[in-house]
């Protein structure tokens, strides 16, 4: 029997798939169902912050009276009436499973309401991801205006928790190896998850409305994470997750190779049900047995950009230098 056990964020899976933040993820039923089909961890349907604010917009606008500080009391209640669904969520799973529960925040500022952070501690979440949503699209901002967000939320973060913390991060930045690599430097991150995947808007030509170009990932969507942690891992002392396009084994096997601690997966479990996670492991198995392979530490990692022979193909951005010979 192989040894598929794999560590993240301090955190000991037994195995290196884990379910990815989604409606997959919102009742304690679910969870169980992922757990019994093999899942190694599942990660939390996300608090939007966003969500919070427009509901908190919405019961401004409907409140008529006028009393002294009565906007501030609709502000809290707000705020603690969707955070107190969250930690029932939080707390009926970890009752209902012995897999790692990881909650997970959406932030789009480093406001004040992440000091709720710590009741999500209390209420048992394993670890924390922290999906920071940048679209970098204010031509009057600079970059290091969106990135110190980062810094933020972070530092405010870590001040109220003591469980492993993770960055769910965006593609958009200029230097995303250093911003990774100041990051890893704070002492406060112990792993970043590779990457966010925004709504992708397209038009509808016949009502000239803003629809969604896709819901669910496909396997092509794999390569960026996949160069991206081959470049980071074993550079960076931290752990990575990858995220977006693994559907299938040789996904999950090749996001392992390129250094990733372990791989989130969403849109293969929406089209082919939870007991796919059974189909990702038992191809995961398979192929180290045919690669003599004992455990996932034998192999993980070995075609990242700190060990393999190849490393200036994780590097190259021309398209046409490397099929140049194409007619």
């Amino acid at each position: 029997m192989k040894d598929l056990s794999t560590e993240y964020l301090g955190l000991q899976l037994k195995n290196p798939v884990i379910v990815g933040s989604s409606g997959l993820t919102d009742s304690a039923d679910k969870i169980k169902e992922l757990a019994d089909n093999n899942a190694g961890a599942v990660v939390l349907k996300s608090l939007f912050e966003e969500q919070i604010l427009a509901e908190l917009s919405q019961n401004i606008a409907d409140y008529t009276a006028d009393y002294p500080d009565a906007f501030d009391y609709i502000r809290e209640y707000t705020r603690e009436n969707s955070v107190s669904a969250y930690l029932s969520l939080i707390a009926a799973a970890k009752k209902a499973v012995q897999i790692p529960v990881i909650a997970s925040i959406n932030c789009v500022s480093g406001k004040e309401w992440v000091a709720f952070t710590r009741s999500v501690e209390n209420a048992g979440a394993d670890a924390l991801e922290i999906n920071i949503s940048l679209l970098p699209s204010d031509p009057r901002k600079k970059c290091t205006d969106y990135e110190k967000i980062y810094f933020d939320v972070i530092e405010q973060v870590a001040s109220v928790v003591s469980i492993p913390v993770s960055l769910k991060m965006s593609i958009y930045s200029s230097a995303l190896a250093n911003l990774i690599s100041r990051l890893s430097w704070t002492g406060k991150v112990a792993g970043f998850v590779l990457f966010n995947r925004y709504f992708r808007p397209d038009f509808d030509l016949g009502n000239l409305t803003v629809r969604p170009a896709g819901i669910f990932s496909t396997p092509e969507e794999m390569f960026l994470p996949l160069r991206w942690i081959a470049l980071l891992a074993g550079n960076v002392d931290r752990d990575f997750a990858a995220s977006t396009g693994v559907h299938d084994s040789a996904g999950l096997i090749k996001q392992l190779l390129a250094g990733a601690a372990a791989v989130q997966v969403v849109s293969t479990l929406y089209k082919n049900g939870p007991a796919h996670i059974n189909e990702l492991v038992r191809g995961l198995s398979d192929w180290m047995e045919s690669r003599s392979y004992d455990r996932i530490s034998d192999f993980r990692g070995k075609m990242s950009a700190a060990i393999t022979e190849d490393s200036a193909a994780l590097q190259r951005v021309q398209f046409m230098k490397y099929f140049g010979g194409i007619s």
